[in-house]
């Protein structure tokens, strides 16, 4: 399945274009294929479906006979009915798809394949310079894609397009960039790959559909895939520091893919000069006690900023990410916590507690992350 630039990715409509995906592309299927994998493994019978989705019986009957003819849906068993015959029961077969989510690191690559539950079935890691220019960059990245795919599910002659199972791949990488068309901007430290078109470039070189957002966009539309609710805000600190907004349920990304460019709030006038330009920024701030060996100067200097969020947003939770944040999390915590805290205390009434924990995921929070941008659509989440 060869693709042109325009094919590379489908982040606005119906879901990935990939092998295979005939039963699955239309927004009717869409919605049954994912009310099948809200109800796990002990299925869903059609009447059921029809009532959810506001569909006819007769209309359930077609997707649902699509889709076990294509091996999305599998019968589940039988369930007792109020008159007449029991009522089949159907389930999603989570091995019937897979995506890749690709975490582009300053200095590291991890790709992970997922089924169509997000649950991992493979995994590579490898050292990265996101300096070494696009051919050395990109060429680690699809030899990663590709060997993870052999070994999880096999390749013919046609390389990943020959792959009917693979839905594609998302890639998240530090920003600012462009979701929609894929386009990289003046990512901090790396102004090289300004205008950068990685998901044509990347999709060109790897025959399916690529999808592109910023790796904390990516890390909290995993959390909320998860069954993370509300609103929260996603704090991601590692080479770098960035955060990731649900608001209502969905990821906000702004109409420019601005939004979470958090790290690069001013919090110190005059303050100590940031790789972005600027001067006393929260990144330059955090990073620079991290070095120092000051963890909990880190956290209190991250709390002061999660603070200027919470008051914008009124949010309803804090999650903390990110190697830095994994490599200390009790402090991190807590450090955070306590300015959180302080604020709902000086605001009384009107500053209720804002929890603040450790994101569920780890280290593999955002290339989890990357892989949903290819499922959610396919399950008619439209916030990827």
């Amino acid at each position: 399945m060869g693709m042109g630039s325009g094919a590379a990715s489908a982040p606005g409509g119906g879901g990935p274009t990939g092998a295979n995906l005939g039963a699955v592309r239309s927004h009717n299927a869409a919605l049954v294929l994912g009310l099948l994998r809200d109800a796990g493994a002990d299925g869903i019978s059609r009447l059921e479906l029809a009532e959810r989705t506001g569909l006819t019986p007769q209309a359930v009957s077609k997707i649902t006979a699509r889709l076990r003819e294509e091996g999305f849906a599998a019968q589940a068993g039988l369930r007792a009915s109020t008159g007449g015959k029991p009522r089949t029961v159907l389930r999603l077969v989570p091995e019937a798809g897979h995506a890749v989510g690709v975490h582009l690191d300053r200095d590291e690559l991890r790709v992970v394949l997922v089924d169509l539950d997000g649950a991992v079935v493979g995994e590579r890691r490898a050292g990265l310079d996101l300096g070494a220019g696009a051919e050395s960059v990109l060429g680690t990245v699809a030899g990663a894609v590709e060997g993870l795919v052999g070994d999880g599910l096999g390749l013919d002659d046609d390389g990943l397009a020959g792959v009917g199972t693979l839905l594609g791949v998302g890639v998240a990488l530090p920003g600012p960039l462009d979701h929609t068309s894929g386009v990289l901007h003046r990512m901090t430290g790396f102004p090289e790959w300004d205008g950068f078109a990685l998901r044509d470039v990347l999709g060109a070189r790897l025959g399916v559909p690529v999808v592109v957002d910023k790796d904390t966009n990516a890390a909290a539309l995993g959390l909320s895939a998860g069954g993370e609710g509300g609103s929260f805000a996603y704090l991601h600190l590692g080479t770098g520091l960035g955060a990731g907004l649900v608001i209502g349920g969905r990821v906000h990304r702004g109409p420019r893919t601005g939004a979470g460019e958090f790290g690069h709030q001013v919090i110190q006038l005059d303050g100590p000069p940031c790789e972005c330009g600027d001067r006393g920024c929260v990144e330059a701030l955090c990073l620079a006690a991290v070095g120092r060996g000051e963890p909990a100067e880190a956290a209190r200097v991250l709390g002061v900023a999660a603070a200027n969020l919470v008051g914008l947003l009124d949010i309803d939770v804090v999650l903390l990410g990110g190697r830095t944040i994994t490599g200390e999390p009790d402090v991190f915590v807590r450090g955070v916590g306590e300015v959180l805290d302080a604020r709902a205390r000086r605001e009384g009434a009107l500053g209720a507690e804002v929890p603040v924990r450790v994101a569920a995921g780890g280290e593999r929070a955002v290339a989890e992350g990357a892989a949903q941008l290819l499922l959610r659509p396919l399950f008619g989440r439209g916030d990827a």
